[in-house]
């Protein structure tokens, strides 16, 4: 095969004009072509070239080598120099055409050209060159100079064929620039490439080894000298300055990090064994596992990608491979990762069956030591027969068994949220597989298991936990027994656990609390009725409140939580269990607190405040028996079973009681308040009421008569009417407390009614006035009801003298 040549030069051999143009093209070359190549056929000195540059300065010019795509589908494979000459930039280009699918004689690659003696600098003579048949490959890429040239380039190496195979697989997302200080380094990275890269990614390689115009470059690698590199912005370009600092982070590319080993270790002919190798192109896997067969050190990713390869082949391995990859795989190395054991495990599984225990051992002691050092939850673990010799197993429990057992046993591990759940189940299976004995560790263990899963309500490890429990009974024995005993503690979170993880109640345990735990969300959706939620717990639990009261803690704990019981909803829990099971259990509290914070018009409040100090008289303090008093002392005033000197006694309890809560005072206070308001009141109370000069209590009364029973009485009750006025109208001088509240009540109450009332209806509250009283007190309502603050003061002076009378 034969490839037609042109020439393109800036000046004719010997003088001095300028303009570029062809001066030889070979035959059979289109006219299209001839465009376009003279667009890529230049060439511009370097920034700062000399005018009248010397032959030496001409000889270290950089040298533009390009194999450039055509539109047509054909390419164009180039050399430009800089010749000398009046004036710089005189240059010659030799090209050689290759139509649209052929390549170089032999199937050589095109940068093997490079410096090849065929290219000429100068047009022959005739015009029209003849076919080129050969490019023979000149010494400058001889073996050992790339060993070298790769070794000085080590820094970069990773770095430069991740991006050299991004750019291979997808041509249109960047563009890799390489700033070198000489041409011919560029073309030692092509070199490079081409030895690394798929046959047909080689091939297809377009790269120019110098340019001043990279941004006018459509070539996939581009080569450009420091001083034209500071503009190099764009996100499209993949920028390596290898002339620089070494880069600092890592690159995240195992086939690169592959690569960049096997160069450093000088063992380029790796490549070419990988590539017999089943695998896609590209695939980190054959050339790491060429490379570790070889005895390359690789990273993790490396190891990784060996190990994955390995697996999804293990029938084209024999045993010596894949003992020299397991020998490998399982050397000591600080850098292992999740993701290398992952693959190591995977490579495993594969094995399983096809190769001796004396193969697998060392990769399953490998992840079970990984598992107990590098806290790898999700590692999965190899099976009991991995391990062929017994000897082994007792190696690992010797090395491994105390760190194990420190961090089954540590108490830092409950605070570390739901993950810790699975690296529990982890280690207890790595213990059953290595045969250790866990008797003493194992309550320590399931109470930090229990501890964990409560603090963490939906662990990440659940699944793990459910197959441990059916796999190890007596962890689930242990584990149970303790989440029972601590949601006698915490019912809420066992419940809430026990909605996102489906623990097993199988078996002879009792598990009351954990089986009230369970049911309470159902009953609680069944009935809006807190009671009979109760009654349908209690009864999941098996346990009667007066066999095992602390089950009525559970229930009452689940059904409330953090809300407190209504009065009547106390009275009916205390009246059904019991006061010694609410006792045993702690609930009692409970039941003061429902009596406590009761709304102040709830009479159950009080009728319960009563029976709480009678079946709780040990274990109520001094200040909450106080309030309770004040409450059972409502009940008393209200039933008419108290004793006589009621706000005395009412003052009492409130100092016994304080600080006192503000509705037990407003209950206590309100039902003496609406007491004096009743008309058979005892006058002896509603004297001592009156003349107290108690704020808080004559405050209380005031409310009272608003309320809107007392307003509908006024309204239809001619006699409470007057009732009402000779008593607020009485004990002008009994203290200001009163002074203020009756004088309020006259106006603010008491007018606003009688002024509403009709003329017949006026005249009975006046005989009602008149009877409860006298003439004269007839004459003071009758000038407090006159219109007019004249009136209202008149009938005011008279009531107060009816009084004194």
């Amino acid at each position: 095969m034969s490839l037609a040549q042109l020439h393109y030069t800036s000046a004719s051999a010997g003088d001095d004009r300028v303009g570029a143009r062809f001066t030889a093209v070979g035959g059979g070359i289109p006219t299209p072509v001839l465009t376009e190549a003279e667009k890529l056929l230049g060439y511009e000195p370097p920034a700062e070239a000399p005018y009248r540059p010397t032959n030496a300065e001409l000889r270290s010019f950089p040298e533009t080598f390009s194999f450039s795509a055509l539109s047509d589908g054909s390419h164009l494979l180039s050399r430009t120099v800089a010749l000398g000459g009046s004036g710089a930039g005189h240059f010659h280009a030799h090209a050689v055409h290759l139509p649209a699918g052929t390549r170089l004689p032999g199937d050589a690659l095109p940068i093997t050209a490079w410096r090849s003696p065929s290219w000429a600098s100068t047009t022959p003579d005739g015009g029209t060159p003849d076919r080129i048949s050969a490019l023979p490959a000149s010494a400058a890429f001889g073996q050992e100079a790339l060993n070298d040239f790769a070794v000085s380039r080590s820094p970069w190496l990773a770095t430069v064929f991740a991006d050299l195979r991004r750019v291979s697989e997808k041509p249109s997302s960047a563009q890799l620039i390489l700033v070198e200080r000489q041409s011919a380094d560029v073309a030692r990275w092509i070199a490079l490439a081409g030895a690394v890269l798929p046959p047909e990614h080689a091939q297809r390689l377009t790269f120019t080894t110098y340019t001043r115009r990279p941004a006018h470059s459509a070539h996939q690698v581009i080569g450009v000298l420091p001083d034209d590199a500071h503009e190099l912005t764009d996100p499209g370009y993949r920028v390596h300055t290898c002339a620089g600092h070494a880069p600092e982070s890592p690159v995240d590319d195992a086939w690169a990090e592959t690569v960049a080993r096997v160069w450093r270790s000088r063992a380029p002919e790796l490549f070419r064994a990988a590539a017999a190798l089943p695998g896609e192109p590209f695939a980190a896997g054959p050339l790491a596992f060429t490379a570790l067969h070889a005895g390359i050190t690789l990273g993790p990713n490396g190891r990784s990608a060996a190990a994955d390869w390995a697996a999804q082949r293990p029938y084209a391995l024999d045993e010596q491979q894949m003992h020299r990859l397991t020998t490998a795989l399982t050397a000591p190395a600080d850098d292992r990762t999740t993701s290398e054991s992952a693959s190591v495990a995977g490579l495993l599984a594969a094995l399983e069956g096809r190769a001796p225990a004396t193969t697998t051992a060392p990769l399953a002691a490998l992840l079970v030591t990984e598992a107990v050092r590098r806290n790898d939850a999700a590692l999965a673990l190899p099976p009991r027969s991995a391990f062929a010799d017994p000897a082994a197993v007792k190696e690992l429990v010797d090395v491994l068994g105390p760190d194990l057992l420190a961090e089954l046993t540590s108490e830092a591990t409950e605070s570390t949220g739901g993950a810790t759940i699975g690296r529990h189940v982890q280690l207890l299976r790595i213990a059953r597989l290595l045969d250790m004995d866990l008797t003493d560790q194992l309550p320590s263990v399931a109470r930090h298991m229990a501890r964990t899963l409560l603090a963490a309500p939906a662990p990440a490890g659940a699944p793990a936990l459910l197959d441990l429990l059916d796999e190890q009974f007596d962890v689930r024995t242990a584990l149970l027994g303790e989440l029972d005993q601590l949601a006698l503690g915490a019912p809420s979170a066992a419940e809430e656990l026990l909605t996102r993880v489906a623990l097993p109640f199988t078996g002879a345990q009792a598990l009351p609390h954990l089986r009230m735990c369970a049911e309470a969300p159902r009953a609680k959706e069944q009935s809006s009725d807190r009671i009979m939620a109760l009654h349908t717990v209690l009864r999941a639990a098996g346990f009667s409140p007066f066999a095992e009261p602390l089950v009525l803690r559970t229930a009452v704990g689940l059904i409330w939580g953090d809300a407190t019981p209504t009065a009547g909803e106390a009275r009916l829990l205390l009246g059904e269990s019991g006061s010694d099971s609410h006792r045993t259990a702690g609930t009692w509290s409970q039941l003061v607190d429902a009596a406590l914070h009761a709304p102040s018009d709830d009479e159950e409040a009080a009728e319960l405040a009563h029976d709480l100090l009678r079946c709780f008289p040990q274990e109520i303090g001094t200040r909450v028996r106080g309030a309770l008093q004040l409450l059972e002392f409502a009940r008393d005033v209200r039933s008419g079973e108290s004793a006589p000197g009621w706000p005395d006694r009412a003052r009492a309890l409130r100092g016994r009681a304080e600080p006192v809560e503000p509705t037990v005072l407003e209950h206590a206070y309100g039902a003496l308040a609406h007491s004096l308001l009743a008309q058979d009141r005892p006058d002896t109370e509603l004297y001592a009421f009156v003349h107290s000069d108690d704020a808080d209590l004559i405050a209380a009364y005031g409310r009272a008569a608003r309320r809107g029973d007392i307003l509908a009485r006024l309204r239809s009750d001619p006699a409470y009417v007057a009732d009402c006025f000779t008593v607020w109208s009485a004990h002008p001088h009994a203290g200001r407390a009163w002074n203020e509240t009756r004088a309020a009540l006259l106006d603010e109450v008491l007018r606003p009614v009688v002024r509403g009332l009709s003329g017949s209806e006026v005249t009975a509250v006046e005989k009602a006035v008149e009877h409860a009283g006298s003439s004269r007190t007839a004459e003071a309502f009758r000038a407090w009801n006159r219109p007019g603050t004249f009136g209202r003061r008149l009938g005011n002076r008279l009531a107060a003298r009816v009084r004194r009378s």
